[in-house]
């Protein structure tokens, strides 16, 4: 009881700071989250922000000032924009376009050299690489993918040999690093069936993927669920996009 008590009184002695706009609920963000939320030049990206949670995903990968971030797949650059905000100029974020991409998101390819050329953007990197390969010029403190990893299961992609691409992403990891995956919910229990035709997978089938490659996992997130999700509809179809079940989970790469 003590120590529940003194729990709770140096949670009030501490200064909160406030909820940035577009974050859901109220629970209090770490300052640089919502400096960097409040950014003027993610004004397109804000109205977007509750929906899909900015606030509590960026809280849940542990991202901080000075950290350097592996993106995979990085589409228009959401995600990236508040990664590259957070990391900040001591800080790096390295984003990933699989060649395996290329005739999907030629538009998007485009518009993220344009983007990685800017200065606001200077801790941003560009790395085209065959799909099933992964290198990154120093050890990152977290990998992060949303809404990509069922990708990387298909035949467009590859093959991707996933053991041997789950371990390449926890050698580019720091001891102590942490593998981000956001992804659309498949029914339980049907591994990796849905992959290329609902672009959903079955969490349990990543949790056993990412894990074989020695990652240790460390918790998940409910922001992103969804329980009206049927699991029964691609993640395109007007009944459910932009509104799927997604789940969140976090691995991390032990210290020794």
């Amino acid at each position: 009881m003590r120590t529940t008590v003194l729990a709770a009184l140096l949670a009030l002695a501490l200064p909160a700071a406030a909820a940035p706009a577009g974050s859901s609920g109220s629970q209090a963000v770490p300052a640089y989250v919502a400096t960097a939320m409040n950014d003027p030049v993610r004004a397109a990206d804000a109205k977007d922000d509750a929906r899909r949670q900015m606030a509590a995903v960026m809280g849940f990968t542990q991202v901080k000032p000075g950290d350097k971030v592996l993106e995979l797949v990085p589409g228009k650059g959401y995600w990236t924009r508040m990664f590259s905000a957070i990391a900040g100029p001591q800080g790096h974020v390295y984003t990933v376009w699989p060649e395996g991409m290329a005739k999907y998101a030629a538009k998007s390819y485009a518009e993220w050299q344009k983007l990685v050329a800017t200065p606001h953007y200077a801790n941003v990197s560009l790395l085209q690489q065959p799909s099933a390969e992964l290198s990154v010029p120093a050890k990152v403190d977290v990998v992060f993918t949303a809404q990509n990893y069922h990708d990387y299961h298909d035949p467009f992609m590859g093959p991707v040999d996933m053991a041997k691409f789950d371990k390449a992403v926890y050698d580019a990891l720091k001891p102590g690093g942490v593998f981000v995956v956001i992804d659309h919910v498949a029914p339980a229990g049907s591994g990796l069936a849905d992959t290329d035709t609902l672009h959903r997978i079955d969490p349990a089938a990543v949790k056993k993927e990412v894990e074989a490659a020695g990652f240790v996992f460390d918790g998940e997130s409910d922001v992103l669920r969804n329980p009206a999700d049927p699991h029964t509809a691609a993640v395109f179809d007007k009944s459910i996009r932009g509104h799927t079940d997604q789940f969140a989970y976090r691995f991390r790469k032990p210290l020794k």
